[in-house]
């Protein structure tokens, strides 16, 4: 017997027979939670994720894609041609799951990769467009989370399946970010029940973890990048009852971004202007809570509490001026409206932009030099930003 044949008998008899021991979290998003994005290069020890929870955070969003593993796509094996799971690789990821268990964070699993749709930085800097174009592909995804599943369903470090992260199905076909919201409506109703059709492939993938997995709760990314307004066009919420819809906020991103910080004079918020819904939008913190509560007005058409409402991610360039203003409007946003949030990121071990902990004064070269050296534990993590984010998670 195959081990994905393994897994998969296992899990049927596991759910149906025994399904009081499946992971029933829902109610850890019956409140709003605050936590942070874990998107490191390699696994990380127990240290850093106390480290992690000692700033107030309750919940971790996890990808594990960007790990080296057995074979080309860490845990998926090869995005070309997905068969099972990497049983070495799963051992790995069960390990870093125990590390956050032990010191008592909840973990959002996030893969950048399915079959079909390879990371772009991990695809030459493609842009990986045939999830959205065969459904072979996903199928080979269904199959895929309905294996992840049966491995981790019981684990109880577990919150959420977190499908995709940054789904864009729009990209290569036609859509425009920017544009209007009619013209977002017309895009999505013109692929209802194609392969660009961001809730029918959610519906399949859900179904197939559902075979294996009754309860964990299942977070999906709106399209284009998990914009909320690509959300917000949705003509429908999801079929399945135990979904939790997430949206990043970078927005206005040509401020936020690591390219702004390359201007002879960054653009500054509030008053930044940019294209923005067929028109153009000065940013500020009305314009920040109008664009995030796109995601929460769709929630609230659909008849879903705002605790269904997530901000998987957002953040701005810890060197830029402006960062704690921002990231302030946004907090405020979100709890306004009731949702969760996790922050970008928490001490990422290949890119310094978004580490608050860091101040203003370690400049890049410093942080890369010294991580090259082996020498990052000398870095200063006395980072103000950090102090903000912290008070707003133990608060």
């Amino acid at each position: 017997m195959s081990f994905k044949t393994f897994l998969h008998s296992a899990a049927v008899i596991t759910a149906f027979v025994h399904p009081a021991t499946a992971a029933d979290l829902m109610s850890f998003w019956d409140s709003p939670v605050k936590g942070g994005n874990v998107f490191n290069a390699a696994p990380k020890e127990e240290a850093y994720f106390r480290a992690l929870v000692d700033t107030g955070a309750t919940w971790v969003r996890l990808t594990f894609s960007k790990w080296e593993g057995q074979e080309r796509d860490f845990l998926i094996g090869d995005a070309d041609d997905y068969d099972s799971l990497i049983p070495e690789d799963l051992a790995v990821l069960r390990a870093e799951l125990d590390a956050a268990h032990a010191v008592g964070l909840k973990v959002v699993i996030a893969p950048l990769t399915l079959p079909g749709s390879r990371w772009s930085q991990q695809n030459g800097g493609e842009f990986d467009d045939r999830l959205w174009e065969d459904s072979a592909y996903q199928d080979q995804a269904a199959q895929f989370w309905a294996d992840l599943a049966t491995a981790l369903k019981d684990h109880p470090a577990i919150a959420a399946y977190n499908i995709l992260n940054e789904p864009a199905p729009e990209k290569m076909a036609g859509g425009v970010e920017n544009g209007s919201d009619q013209a977002l409506h017309d895009w999505q109703n013109a692929q209802a029940g194609g392969t660009r059709d961001l809730t029918a492939f959610y519906d399949k993938v859900i179904a197939g973890i559902r075979e294996v997995d009754l309860l964990t709760p299942v977070m999906v990314d709106g399209g284009w990048f998990a914009n909320p307004r690509s959300l917000a066009a949705w003509p429908r919420a999801l079929s399945d009852d135990r979904v939790l819809y997430a949206f990043h906020m970078y927005e206005p991103y040509a401020a936020t971004s690591a390219p702004n910080m390359k201007r002879d004079v960054p653009l500054r918020y509030p008053g930044v202007v940019t294209e923005y819904a067929g028109g153009e939008e000065s940013w500020n913190r009305q314009a920040v809570a109008s664009h995030i509560g796109a995601a929460f007005n769709w929630a609230e058409q659909q008849g879903l509490p705002p605790t269904r409402v997530v901000a998987a991610e957002f953040g701005c360039m810890r060197r830029w001026a402006d960062c704690g203003k921002y990231l302030t409007d946004v907090m405020d946003a979100v709890e306004e409206r009731g949702g969760h949030w996790a922050f970008y990121s928490f001490r990422e071990d290949e890119w310094e932009g978004m580490d608050y902990e860091l101040p203003t004064s370690v400049a890049p070269g410093q942080f890369y030099w010294l991580t090259e050296e082996g020498k990052d534990a000398n870095l200063p993590r006395d980072g103000e930003l950090m102090d903000l984010l912290r008070d707003r998670m133990r608060s």
